[in-house]
């Protein structure tokens, strides 16, 4: 699979006339099996996209829901490796986009000379890497580029003009807005502003552009596509029913989610992709 993946998925939504949904799950919570089970529940109840979570230590960008996650996630057998096992066995079923979301350090601990080659052979489309400068990772961005994988980049509303144009020049595939100055499941992160910036940068730098962070109804989904956003992510509402729901049918919670929130902004048939 490559970067063209990615660009198909946001391409058939455009033609719906609907955003793209990304599913943000982190593997290991609360095991790698479930992980891999809640996946396949996502993409069944309409995802478009995966963001497969790798767990860190230190997840400075994440609220207290997903970093608790991670932790979790990590004495479970969560990692870079399960991450990559977990779309291993994805793409035995699906062909929607998997990008990895992590931080460096697991990228560097696996060896970033090492991970686009191995991304390409589980399947993965690309990847974002929260504390990553623009100016960094030249070996890794590199492997990626001849791989013809995808780097995602994270912008906020604190970025400034200056560093999101140096940070658009190494963009492919779409770029992650981030709608507050802060952590993932703020429950006041202004919505509307964030989707209208979004389709600002989607017109400066002809990639679609998702809002996350702060998602977690369909009438915040309904808010972001309504003002130009090419996409949205839920996660920390997807990590809370599968902490709810640990001990039962993990998998049944989050396909039930995906699909009232997929259904609430665009109704559309379900398939196996």
């Amino acid at each position: 699979m490559t970067i063209a993946v990615i660009e198909a998925c946001f391409a058939r939504a455009e033609r719906e006339g609907r955003p793209v949904f990304v599913a943000y799950l982190p593997v290991g919570f609360p095991s790698v099996d479930e992980s891999l089970r809640a996946a396949k529940a996502a993409l069944a109840a309409g995802a478009d996209l995966l963001e497969l979570g790798v767990p860190f230590s230190d997840p400075s960008a994440d609220g207290p829901v997903i970093a608790q996650a991670s932790h979790e996630a990590i004495l479970a057998g969560g990692s870079l490796r399960a991450a990559l096992g977990v779309a291993r066995e994805l793409r035995r079923e699906h062909t929607a986009p998997i990008v990895l979301f992590s931080y460096y350090n697991p990228v560097v601990a696996f060896g970033e000379e090492h991970l686009p080659r191995a991304m390409a052979e589980a399947g993965v489309d690309g990847i974002l890497i929260v504390d990553l400068p623009p100016d960094e990772g030249e070996v890794l961005r590199r492997g990626i580029q001849d791989e013809q994988l995808a780097i995602v980049p994270l912008l906020a509303p604190t970025s400034g003009r200056e560093r999101e144009d140096a940070i658009l020049k190494s963009a492919s595939g779409f770029i992650y807005y981030v709608s507050v100055t802060g952590v993932t499941g703020s429950a006041a992160a202004p919505l509307a502003e964030a989707g209208r910036h979004a389709a600002e940068l989607t017109a400066r730098s002809g990639l679609p552009v998702v809002v996350g962070f702060g998602i977690d109804s369909v009438d915040k989904a309904r808010q972001v596509a309504s003002v130009g956003a090419r996409g949205l992510v839920v996660g920390t509402a997807l990590v809370r029913t599968i902490a709810e729901a640990r001990g039962g049918d993990v998998a049944a919670a989050v396909g039930r989610l995906v699909a009232e929130l997929r259904g609430g902004i665009a109704p559309a048939p379900r398939s196996g992709s």
